[in-house]
């Protein structure tokens, strides 16, 4: 069963009295690595939700809506108003076609705004906690296990306020020789490992858990295939924070990034012609499967969940196919007890995806596409892949300092590369531009990167 390949695919002063000592705090932050397979030994446990759920009720375990006062909230959220939001990109949502306009003749300029972009709830809640959570322990050590979110600045934000970025070693292992007793450790939007957590646990230090609540619901799912002795098929990328979390709360796992791979497998399970041998599944998937995995064993019986920044359709296809594997090799009549599938697929996601979807297929007058959001975010990475496969001109970037003023701009590729292309604004007449953001990306930040543009627009335009 062949599907289509390349499908498109999904980021300071405090408000509080006692946080104002903060201000000036030297910023001693280690870059943050991209993430391998995890590198740490979980405690052998019999199920990984009870244990999860037992180290989550510990009192020292601070997560949900509002662990902190009501006083730190609202100065946190007042704080975040002032530094996030955008009044230019709050006017184009109030105007009738999205729209907003600057400049005459060549040198005028309009952005077409997508009708869902930027900041989701699960981003804004997580930015929150942690903020909240330095305003709450000003006097404290404070650590976070990855970046919060895939955003430059806000990542940025939490260095200037002294919170310490983990440091891994050349082998990727993070040194959590670092965190002392009566520190505070942030768990990232993205979650984080249970091998990490039984370690924080174990330490007995105070843990800030941000986790995101679609993350955590695509726990509960796995948990559910391990009820039924099921082992999970993730749709993700193995070396990502939140599919090795997810992993990790598994009992049998392996990780696909795509409907190809995807495919793959369901050729293995039904022994076609040309499918991979033992051997060369579990040499491809080596950094992508269960400690222990057995092909033959283990994918006799599959559910399927997912990277929460995945592209919706892609995961649809992807249980489609695994269902319809699983009724070919056991008969339709065996399919609940050889196959389960969940609805995991974060909505905010979808709604951008759609969003630009809609974008490109709707407006031919359009001469690009902007898209704004760290270069690391996967969710952002798939907005750019929507244009793209559209034939669209489309440039993905990170900051406002990626838009050069010589009307170069510097971006990053649908291959993941850093490239940079000269003359990318027309100068000798109006454009029109489309826009869209990351759910990881401040409205702050995608003013800034127009405001750059209107400038080169205006300086340069005949």
């Amino acid at each position: 069963m062949r599907l289509r390949a390349t499908i498109p695919v999904l980021t300071c002063c405090l408000g509080a009295a006692s946080a104002l000592q903060l201000e000036g705090m030297r910023a001693t932050r280690a870059q943050p690595l991209r993430s391998a397979a995890p590198l740490m030994e979980a405690d052998a446990v019999l199920d990984q939700r009870a244990e999860r759920r037992r180290i989550m009720a510990e009192e020292r375990y601070k997560r949900g809506a509002a662990p902190f006062s009501k006083d730190v909230h609202a100065a946190v959220n007042e704080k975040m108003s002032a530094r996030f939001k955008s009044e230019l990109l709050r006017e184009m949502k109030e105007s009738p076609m999205r729209e907003l306009s600057s400049g005459e003749g060549a040198g005028k300029v309009t952005f077409m705004l997508a009708k869902e972009y930027g900041f989701c709830w699960g981003v804004e809640r997580s930015i929150e906690l942690a903020w909240a959570a330095r305003v709450a322990f000003p006097d404290n050590r404070m650590h976070i296990t990855n970046e919060l979110i895939h955003n430059p600045g806000v990542n940025e934000m939490l260095g200037s306020m002294d919170v310490q970025f983990i440091e891994k070693g050349e082998g990727g292992e993070k040194r959590f020789d670092a965190v002392r007793d009566g520190d505070v450790v942030i768990l990232p939007a993205f979650g984080a490992s249970l091998e990490e957590m039984q370690h924080f646990d174990k330490q007995g230090v105070t843990v800030v858990d941000t986790t995101c609540p679609w993350v955590s619901k695509v726990w509960n799912a796995v948990d559910k295939h391990k009820a039924k002795s099921l082992t999970s098929v993730i749709h993700g990328k193995w070396q990502h924070e939140e599919a090795i979390a997810t992993a990790s709360m598994c009992e049998n796992y392996i990780i696909v990034k795509n409907i190809d791979e995807a495919e793959e497998l369901a050729s293995y399970i039904l022994g076609e012609p040309g499918a991979l041998s033992d051997e060369e599944l579990l040499h491809k998937y080596r950094h992508a499967v269960s400690k222990g995995f057995e092909p033959k064993k283990h994918l006799r019986r599959v559910g399927v969940a997912n990277q929460t920044t995945m592209y919706k359709k892609e995961t649809q296809a992807i249980g489609r196919l695994l269902e319809k594997t699983m009724m070919a090799a056991h008969g339709p009549e065996n399919i609940q007890d050889n196959f389960a599938a969940f609805d995991t697929i974060c909505d905010a996601t979808q709604v951008r995806q759609d969003a630009i979807a809609e974008m490109t297929e709707g407006d031919a007058n359009l001469d690009l596409i902007l898209v704004v959001g760290g270069w690391d975010s996967s969710n952002t990475g798939h907005l750019l892949e929507i244009p793209v496969e559209g034939g669209r001109v489309a440039y993905h970037v990170n900051e406002a300092g990626c838009i050069k003023e010589d009307n170069s701009i510097v971006h990053r590729t649908v291959e993941g590369e850093v490239a940079s292309t000269a003359s990318f604004l027309p100068l000798d007449r109006p454009v029109r531009i489309g826009v869209t953001s990351g759910a990881s990306t401040p409205d702050s930040v995608v003013q800034e990167c127009l405001e750059r543009i209107i400038l080169i627009k205006s300086l340069q335009s005949a």
